[in-house]
């Protein structure tokens, strides 16, 4: 008789740990697949952006046409980031791509009847517009990425992490050459 209930206490807790064991496991997999949504977002956005950078570019180039550096720049960054695999690259090149977007909108505000023009307004609007749903994407993005890394690295279900291999994912975070104040010169 005692070892039936010895049994069924053995049996009780291996029933307990195999249920905990799923839930966990299925709790990563909702994570996981919500970064990636997450990360998918961001890549729509900067696709509207990188449609967007054409037209911006030329409507520009019309005011501008000594100041071919800065546009070859932009393109050759929106040309890196289109072509960005993981999440670090792509955070990289994105980076690199907004300074140059910055250095572009800073030369058009040399050029009075450029800031006058109604379709440079509205492109200008639109990527603010696309900057802003972007900003909002990183930082749900962030988010998800947060709850999974710190689901991944708390006891119990960091067991769980490392017997399924679940590991803590970066965060989309802004490089430190993106922080400081673009300086434009002629």
């Amino acid at each position: 008789m005692g070892w039936m209930i010895f049994g069924y206490v053995i049996l009780g807790v291996i029933l307990l740990v195999a249920v905990y064991f799923i839930a966990t496991y299925n709790a990563f997999i909702r994570l996981r697949n919500k970064y990636e949504e997450a990360f998918a977002a961001i890549d729509v956005f900067c696709k509207k952006r990188y449609d967007l950078i054409p037209n911006l570019i030329e409507t520009i180039k019309g005011y501008a046409k000594h100041e071919e550096q800065t546009f070859v720049k932009v393109v050759e960054a929106r040309a890196k980031a289109m072509q960005s695999k993981t999440i670090a690259e792509s955070q990289a090149n994105e980076t690199a791509l907004e300074g140059a977007l910055k250095s572009l909108f800073a030369l058009a505000e040399n050029y009075p009847d450029l800031k006058a023009n109604q379709g440079f307004l509205d492109l200008q609007a639109q990527l603010t517009t696309i900057e802003g749903e972007l900003a909002g994407s990183r930082r749900y993005y962030n988010a998800i990425v947060q709850s999974f890394n710190t689901k991944t690295q708390t006891i119990p279900s960091s067991f769980v992490a490392s017997i399924c291999k679940f590991e803590k994912q970066p965060y989309y975070e802004v490089a430190e050459e993106a922080r400081e104040n673009v300086k434009v010169s002629f």
